[in-house]
């Protein structure tokens, strides 16, 4: 056996070599980063990290991000050699079909993998939302003497991170509410895929971070294990988010490319990669070595996690004992499941010609759901008062109320996006992030990832047209519901008047499995008379699009008219006029294209007729997409105008009028 800096250093270059043969082997993929950060990596999870191998997704483990997610096969080193069930043969599979060790790394395809990183500055982000779901499950359920939600966040950060705007966005936040248990290691080695950093970043990053009330500590050699060690300790210690800048060596042995752009993200070469083997004493066959004392040494992570999860279980009894409403409450959420009867009583409106705008009706939704589902934390970018997503039976979530249930995020759309995101795989929180419409551009990477992981993320924007009004074309959605209906696996909800956005938000918090952006208007939308009226239930919201009504004599419809949203009411007013004059008419609510899509095609040929072709679509939008429903579109294929919301809907074609001129043109001449 070996000492114990003999062993510390096989164990590192262990990381190192496991990590480049695999990006080798690849022929692919970025060896920089897991050479460079291996020590602290090394430092984080043999020396800090409480973690369970045996069973990943321990509610109290400690949560690893890696922000710089090009460098994944670092992670899925640590995982490996952890002793995690993540295989030799998956490491050999690197960057393959159907592996479990994709080129960045997807949320838990590999087991221990906490989120999807990657596009950089997202892990950071995701990593500020998970210290704030443990930050708010700790108010929920600690109480004196009985700790069950300890754990810390940690994530290893690059120069790369740290120049997105993104994480500027979710850093100054975190400062803001001292999340104390949120610790960064930055590796900073000076280099990005252009070359040197001094081309583009000298600014003093440290400065930067304690100017956002961040305590920052500096480690010279990123080779010093027991420097680290110290720093993590003090991190700790300490009661703001940590950022420990760490000076590091890209590439870490190699004769050529160390401390250069070359490797960053290119297999370094046979050549290179024995000259570094050779450098560091490391044997240059067999490739993935992995040494017994090493493996043995790093496997001492199961013991070390059964250990940790035992006694959090024997603390979980006392915890029973002492507070049996809350440790039931507590099993409920770690089975993932919704609360018995949270969906009962939420509001029913009645039918109402003037009605609401959805987003009032949002608001209200909102408050009933939130009354009965404590899980619910919801938050918007400096726009609650627009976008009526306060909860108003708790306080803000705030650095001396983290058990508020409202986060206010200012204007701060991309961070949002990504702490949702971080939110969202936190146990027991059902987050929404809410802002306009037309600012979804700046949130949509982080909804793309949603979808990629997915993340049951809840997307809340209101202002959802050109009937925000006066704004003008800088606030008027015009291509939005395209291109997020655009990202696959992202389920769009545009709700038609206020009792479907009962049924959308109901959808929205039963699945815990994907995605759910939901989309309001700023306008009063009249209110239908359902069920008991001449209107269909709005459940047939959870179907996609249903038949709203059918008026006129024939069996079959001689047109069909169908819309989304505000423009519900228009086709209803349209329909009327059109059956007056003896037109069998099908007016079909289209709240959402994915819901529909998914029902069996008996009921979609049920609701849309194959022989009915003549068919109209009226979505105050780009009409990309809907030719898959409809023949014809009543859209807009323009950007907006500065005018009050009703006047520029009419000038620009949305009108029971323009709807009624578009279907007339479709029905067959009269001789």
């Amino acid at each position: 056996m070996t000492d114990s800096q003999d062993l510390q250093r096989l164990a590192i270059n262990t990381i190192r070599f496991l990590s480049a043969d695999a990006v080798q082997e690849a022929n692919s993929g970025h060896p920089g980063l897991p050479m460079g950060a291996a020590s602290m990596a090394y430092a984080l999870w043999m020396r800090h990290l409480r973690h369970n191998p045996k069973d990943p997704q321990w509610a109290n483990r400690d949560r690893f991000v890696l922000s710089g997610g090009h460098g994944s096969m670092l992670l899925y080193s640590l995982l490996h050699l952890t002793g995690y069930p993540l295989s030799l043969a998956e490491i050999k599979r690197f960057r393959q079909w159907e592996s479990k060790t994709p080129g960045h790394p997807e949320y838990w395809v590999a087991p221990g993998v906490e989120t999807s990183t990657g596009p950089l500055g997202q892990g950071f982000a995701n990593a500020v939302g998970m210290a704030i779901g443990q930050a708010h499950l700790a108010a929920r359920f600690n109480r004196a003497g009985h700790d069950i939600f300890d754990y810390y966040t940690y994530a290893i950060v690059t120069d790369g991170d740290l120049m997105e705007g993104i994480t500027s966005e979710a850093a100054s936040l975190a400062g803001h509410l001292k999340l104390g248990k949120l610790i960064f290691l930055y590796d900073d080695n000076n280099i990005s895929i252009d070359g040197s950093t001094h081309l583009t970043f000298t600014e003093d990053v440290g400065q930067r971070f304690e100017a956002y009330d961040w305590h920052v500590q500096h480690v010279a050699d990123g080779n010093d294990v027991d420097a680290i060690d110290a720093a993590l300790a003090a991190a700790q210690a300490d009661p703001r988010p940590s950022l420990i800048r760490v000076k590091t060596i890209i590439g870490y042995g190699l004769p050529k490319r160390q401390g250069t752009e070359k490797a960053h993200g290119e297999p370094p070469g046979n050549e290179e990669l024995e000259g570094a083997k050779r450098a560091l004493g490391w044997p240059l066959e067999p490739r993935f070595l992995i040494p017994g004392e090493a493996l043995e040494h790093f496997r001492g992570a199961v013991e070390q996690g059964a250990e940790l999860k035992a006694a959090w279980d024997s603390k979980l009894a006392g915890y029973k004992a002492a507070y049996p409403e809350l440790y039931s409450e507590l099993q409920r959420i770690l089975a993932g499941e919704l609360p018995e009867g949270w969906d009962a009583e939420l509001p029913e409106f009645p039918a109402d010609a003037k009605g609401m705008a959805t987003r009032v009706s949002s608001g209200k939704v909102i408050n009933a759901i939130a009354d009965k589902l404590p899980d619910l934390l919801g938050g918007s970018a400096d726009l609650h008062p627009s976008t009526k997503t306060f909860i108003n039976s708790a306080p803000d979530f705030q650095p001396g109320t983290p058990q508020g249930r409202s986060i206010h995020y200012g204007v701060r759309e991309h961070a949002m996006g990504g702490i949702v995101n971080g939110l969202s795989v936190t146990p027991g929180v059902i987050p929404f992030g809410a802002t306009f419409l037309v600012f979804s551009d700046y949130m949509r990477a982080s909804m793309r990832l949603s979808a990629l992981s997915p993340y049951p993320s809840i997307w809340v924007f209101t202002h959802d047209s050109i009937g925000v009004g006066e704004d003008g074309p800088t606030h008027q959605p015009i291509e939005h519901l395209a291109a997020l209906r655009a990202i696959p696996n992202m389920r769009v909800i545009r709700p038609g008047d206020a009792n479907e956005v009962r049924e959308a938000w109901i959808a929205a918090v039963r699945d815990r499995k994907n995605p759910t952006t939901l989309v309001f208007s700023r306008q009063d939308l009249p209110t239908l008379e359902r069920g008991r009226g001449e209107f269909a239930a709005a459940k047939g919201l959870h179907k996609g699009a249903y038949v709203l009504a059918d008026w006129g004599k024939k069996k079959k419809p001689d047109i069909i008219l169908m819309a989304s949203g505000s423009e519900v009411s228009l086709i209803v007013e349209a329909g009327r006029k059109l059956a007056k004059d003896g037109v069998t008419v099908r007016l079909v609510s289209f709240p959402s294209w994915e819901l529909f899509a998914a029902q069996p095609k008996s009921y979609r040929d049920k609701v849309l007729p194959p022989a009915v072709t003549a068919r109209l679509s009226v979505e105050a939008g780009v009409a990309q997409g809907w030719q898959q429903w409809a023949g014809v579109q009543v859209s807009l294929e323009r950007f907006g105008a500065s005018a009050p919301g009703d006047e520029a809907m009419r000038k620009l074609g949305f009108s029971a009028a323009n709807v009624l001129k578009h279907a007339r043109a479709q029905l067959p001449k009269k001789r």
